[in-house]
């Protein structure tokens, strides 16, 4: 055993590395996470990596291995599952993924969001939904389907969630922070809500995204969380099966308003911003009205094998309750 035979193939720098197969891929993230190999090979491993970048062969490979040594979320026979990762946090601008998610629950979709309780200068979604009185599971067998489930990475994967941790100490990131970005957790389908940062990262989880057949919705997230920017509207790719559509072009032009959100992002803030939405003492930014229609029409095309089209039309008086697909 041991992963030296593949860090020579992936070190060999940006243009001499090899990409790894898929298979290959799971065998070296199996072990990672299996604790078998040494300190020094998983600090190589991950600086070798983050120099080459993934390609989606060896994503769906890391993924493979990763589900295979999850803890599953059990499946529902009630409500359609929605998933809301969230690893980033916020440094400028409040986490608004509480509001999605708990819009979406009013919709009659059980909602999962997995991510970190904490990271140290940023607020993470654990923290805003903390003060909204939404604590973290203690078991993932406690996912309900009436209300917003959040679980910590480390009780779906203590092994992934040390992966994660590696960047505390080499300042980078890994092949970890991109998967989480990806997984679905859940024993059955489940619309992952994906966000990415950068272009490459667009790039890069289109191709996964159609590699291993995911159902998802991908767009430029909000400080790369999940939810819909909310000063304007994005580009949105649909992935059913792995088959991409595209649902919502992105709007062009200046910003011409900014949403009438907290300049303070304390946890304790947003949730107060987040609760005067929900009872309609403030008006929800459109963007996240939009992508709670799109959310909609992505599940109905993941149940009943259609098309997802190009989106629910905004509805804003209707909050949780989408338009009709076109």
């Amino acid at each position: 055993m041991g992963i030296s035979h593949y860090i020579k193939e992936i070190g060999r720098g940006k243009d001499g590395a090899r990409p790894l197969s898929r298979e290959q891929a799971a065998d070296l993230m199996g072990q990672v996470l299996d604790g078998e190999v040494t300190d020094l090979e998983v600090g190589a491993f991950c600086l070798a990596m983050r120099i080459k970048g993934e390609t989606s062969q060896e994503m769906a490979g890391f993924l493979d291995a990763v589900r295979q040594r999850l803890s599953r979320v059990p499946a529902s026979a009630i409500r359609p599952t929605v998933v809301l990762p969230s690893y980033n946090g916020a440094r400028r601008l409040p986490v608004l993924a509480p509001l999605l998610a708990q819009r979406l629950v009013e919709g009659g979709l059980r909602v999962v969001i997995h991510g970190v309780r904490e990271d140290p200068g940023r607020t993470t979604t654990a923290q805003v939904l903390a003060a909204m009185g939404i604590p973290p599971l203690e078991r993932v067998a406690d996912v309900r389907n009436d209300v917003v489930n959040f679980l910590p990475i480390e009780m779906l994967s203590p092994a992934l969630n040390r992966l994660l941790e590696v960047r505390r100490v080499v300042g980078l990131r890994n092949p970890a922070h991109s998967l989480v970005k990806l997984l679905n957790p859940c024993e059955s389908r489940a619309l992952v809500i994906g966000s990415y940062t950068h272009p490459e990262y667009l790039r890069s989880m289109t191709a996964t995204y159609i590699e291993i057949g995911a159902d998802a919705l991908l767009s430029r997230g909000i400080e790369g969380e999940s939810v819909a920017d909310a000063r304007r509207l994005q580009q949105t790719d649909a992935f059913i099966a792995g088959r991409p559509f595209r649902v919502q072009e992105a709007e062009t032009g200046s910003i011409a308003t900014l949403p009438d959100w907290p300049s303070d992002i304390a946890p304790d803030r947003i949730a107060a911003y987040i609760a005067d939405v929900l009872a309609g003492r403030r008006e929800q930014p459109a963007p996240i009205t939009r992508q709670i229609g799109l959310v909609h029409c992505a599940v109905q095309a993941m149940t009943s094998g259609s098309s997802p089209g190009p989106g629910a039309a905004p509805d804003s008086a209707a909050g949780s309750r989408p338009a009709p697909c076109r």
